[in-house]
């Protein structure tokens, strides 16, 4: 009778292992057991098990306790490192905890990362600067952030290698990954209609309207008309992206057909606004239920908890890392993903005021 070589988990865990460390699916630095155990769905004793076979046979090298393992090699499997431009858009990007995580995600890998030196919005997201700048600028590949539809076409058209983070990247051929806000958008909404909300105003930069509304942005107005409310400027306003223009679109809106309930995209302008209520005495929520379209630390610090949409970072910085690994051995990957985003109920939210006065 034949001898059947029958496999353990922890075995056939590290044989998957060894095959992708060959692949140089991961470089420089191993990921930990339990990242790699929630990642495949097992229990994070096999993984360690796995792994401390990998470190027998001389492709893991402990570093001691709670740091990864150093990756060791052949010398004809190491993946080149590639030189990596980050293009950020604005300069307050380079301190948001995913662009500080990619950063330092891309180093440890072996890769040299840098950012590039102009920011999309110092060039008003026009292509014809952007070609100038890349082409100036000394890169293996390139992460774009935030990009418009026509800075992301551009890069997709390149010969180099190109990966939108967030952006208005639909339906063009380019790697990218972000989260999924469609559904907590749609959640938000229905509980501001449920709240009595009539009169619900989404603020966004001018690229997530022009050259159509995007996904989050359609999704919107297709709840509000789907509840038999008229959707228009009214809902998703314009504006130049400026500091000045965004406060008299608000002043506008306030002296006009107050709205009682805010939808504002990003941090920054959610402060903003903010800042708008309290010169005008606008409370919230009495006057006007408020809600970010993203979370941020500083709202750890609010006494308010703030009504908002939340994402975790960690699968959305793991993506582009991968990215860049399969990237640096020649492999093509357009890929796009979406990672899951949630809306938080804060106490920003409240039912709508039947009257709010008008500012004089």
């Amino acid at each position: 009778m034949p001898q059947l070589n029958l496999q353990s988990p922890s075995q056939q865990v590290a044989e998957y292992l060894r095959e992708q460390l060959l692949r140089g699916t991961w470089t420089q630095l191993m990921p930990g057991a339990p990242q790699l155990a929630e990642d495949f769905g097992i229990d994070r004793k096999t993984v360690e098990a796995a792994m401390q076979q990998l470190e027998d046979d001389g492709l893991l090298i402990p570093r001691g306790p709670g740091k990864r393992r150093k990756i060791h090699l052949p010398k004809h499997q190491v993946a080149p490192s590639l030189r990596m431009a980050i293009l950020i858009c604005e300069k307050s990007d380079r301190s948001a905890n995913f662009i500080v995580a990619l950063y330092h995600g891309l180093l440890d890998e072996g890769h040299r990362a840098f950012f590039a030196p102009r920011y999309l919005n110092d060039m008003n997201m026009d292509v014809k600067k952007v070609a100038r700048m890349v082409k100036n600028t000394e890169a293996d590949a390139w992460i774009i952030v935030a990009g418009s539809h026509e800075v992301l076409e551009w890069f997709s058209q390149q010969s180099f290698p190109s990966f939108a983070l967030f952006g208005r990247r639909h339906g063009l051929p380019i790697a990218s990954v972000g989260p999924d806000k469609i559904p907590p958008m749609v959640e938000a909404t229905r509980k501001l209609i449920r709240l009595g909300h009539s009169r619900i105003v989404l603020m966004v930069r001018p690229r997530r309207r022009l050259p159509v509304p995007g996904g989050p942005e359609s999704a919107f107005l297709t709840e509000l008309a789907s509840h038999g409310f008229s959707t228009g400027e009214y809902n998703l306003p314009s504006w130049n992206e400026s500091i000045t223009d965004f406060h008299a679109r608000l002043d506008t809106l306030f002296r006009s057909t107050p709205p009682t309930a805010i939808i504002v995209d990003e941090v920054v302008f959610y402060v903003a606004t903010m800042q708008f209520l309290a010169r005008q005495r606008i409370r919230v929520p009495d006057d006007v239920s408020l809600i970010c379209t993203d979370s941020d630390p500083c709202f750890d610090w609010c006494l308010q908890e703030v009504s908002r949409i939340t994402w975790d970072v960690t699968p959305v910085v793991r993506r582009m890392i991968r990215w860049s690994n399969w990237v640096s051995q020649g492999k093509k990957d357009q890929r796009q993903t979406l990672t899951p985003a949630k809306f938080i109920v804060g106490n920003t939210i409240g039912p709508a005021r039947k009257h709010l006065d008008r500012i004089t």
